[in-house]
């Protein structure tokens, strides 16, 4: 289904003319207004009025979080405050948060794309969506429930946690969409199983689940275990929020919304643009956005960008599942290792639940990795042979994908923290080190 038909299968080079467009509108904006871009643009001897190609991108300079922190709270705002209608914010765990603003028009623009992503994966007037993300300075939630109420679903905006509530709800009022954190999708079902509620009981048709990579093992255990069909969503605060790309039915890659939003793939050391095909770091430039545009913003996603047309006719092109981020990738004894991998590995060995942690220490000048996995309910724990022989295939499986040697924890059933939203897939102990 489209929200939009017009424009979402609008032909390539359409879509590149209006990209272009809205690209020298908006370096010639923000080179008018923000200084920190008119100070970055003519350091690389950039006058705004040099912009004119989708060419010209690669030599505009790129943003990052800390830019955003840097100028923390408002200056890289294009607009005053009388213009700025709403703010959001990250969490600001590791120092000040990152401050976005919203415009009317931003949030026409959200609100719409949102639309559009919902009616991708099958949400239509007759759905009932209980958003279970966040509510708050987080984006997730609000932004989840204000495209679905501009189809014209019915919203049940429960936020995360209380779990048991969140299954009762699901259950009487008749949901069929959930929106939340794949990690909480599977403590929702974990928590149904203890209820005695059956993915029968329900009448869940979809699920959009974003806001942390995950796999597409999981995707069939989340699959199984509610009885709907997953889809990815994917968004960051600083772009826009949820709504920057969607799977759609097809489940081919997630659809990014070109008109609004220009990706690149780039090479993370050298911050080269890499070709169609080519695994890097997602760097978005906003295209539309009043309050808080950006060039080049470098997200630390990795992914993977493909640009043929996909069966459902939409031209946008596609990103594949996040791979991880560069700020979660651990390199252990020179090799890099993301948390989703490990994930995958327990995911298709299907002998031990999908909760998880990766705990990194340092003995002497050797880093080590235990993994942490939870046994399923009812395992033997006192049987020690078969803890042995669990623990055996679950390391071998782990070190031919990681290629390094890995300890391997057994623990029982809810010893890992469960998560209402990013589940928290690494615990660095070295940095107890490097902090002494």
């Amino acid at each position: 289904m489209y929200w939009d038909q017009a424009t979402e299968t609008m032909s390539r080079e359409q879509l590149e003319e209006l990209q272009a467009r809205r690209l020298s509108a908006l370096v010639g904006r923000v080179g008018a207004v923000v200084p920190f871009y008119r100070e970055r643009l003519a350091a690389r001897g950039i006058h705004p009025s040099d912009v004119h190609r989708l060419d010209d991108l690669r030599h505009l300079p790129f943003t990052t979080k800390k830019d955003l922190r840097d100028n923390y709270p408002y200056g890289l705002f294009a607009v005053g405050l009388r213009e700025v209608v709403r703010v959001h914010a990250s969490s600001g765990t590791t120092g000040k948060p990152t401050v976005v603003g919203y415009t009317h028009h931003d949030l026409e623009t959200w609100q719409d794309l949102m639309a559009r992503a919902l009616t991708a994966v099958g949400v239509t007037r007759d759905s009932v969506v209980q958003v279970a993300y966040g509510y708050g300075l987080f984006t997730g939630g609000l932004g989840v429930h204000y495209g679905a109420e501009r189809i014209g679903a019915s919203v049940i905006p429960i936020s995360g946690g209380n779990t048991k509530r969140q299954v009762m709800l699901a259950q009487d009022f008749g949901t069929t969409c959930l929106a939340c954190t794949p990690s909480y999708a599977l403590t929702i079902a974990e928590t149904m199983a203890e209820m005695g509620v059956e993915p029968k009981d329900l009448k869940l048709r979809q699920g959009v689940f974003g806001a942390e990579p995950w796999t597409n093992a999981m995707r069939r255990e989340i699959e199984t275990k509610l009885g709907l069909q997953a889809y990815d969503i994917y968004g960051l605060s600083e772009i826009i929020g949820p709504g920057v790309a969607i799977e759609c039915e097809a489940k081919t890659g997630l659809h990014v919304f070109e008109d609004h939003f220009l990706v690149e793939v780039i090479d993370p050391e050298t911050g080269e643009p890499l070709p169609y095909g080519e695994k890097g770091e997602l760097v978005f430039t906003t295209l539309t956005k009043e309050a808080l545009p950006l060039i080049r913003y470098r997200t630390g996603d990795i992914s993977v960008l493909h640009a043929e047309r996909c069966a459902c006719g939409r031209v946008f092109v596609r990103m594949e599942k996040v791979k991880g981020r560069t700020d979660d990738m651990l390199i252990i004894r020179g090799v890099n290792v993301f948390p989703s991998q490990v994930e995958a590995v327990l995911l298709e060995l299907g002998e031990t639940e999908p909760h998880y942690q990766l705990v990194v220490d340092r003995t002497g000048t050797l880093d080590e990795v235990e993994v942490w996995v939870e046994v399923p309910p009812g395992f033997p724990m006192d049987e020690v042979r078969r803890l042995e022989e669990l623990e055996r295939r679950v390391r071998g499986a782990i070190e031919s994908v990681l290629g390094i040697s890995v300890r391997v924890k057994l623990v029982e059933p809810h010893t890992i923290p469960r998560s209402e939203g990013k589940a928290k897939r690494i615990v660095d102990r070295r940095e107890l080190y490097e902090n002494n």
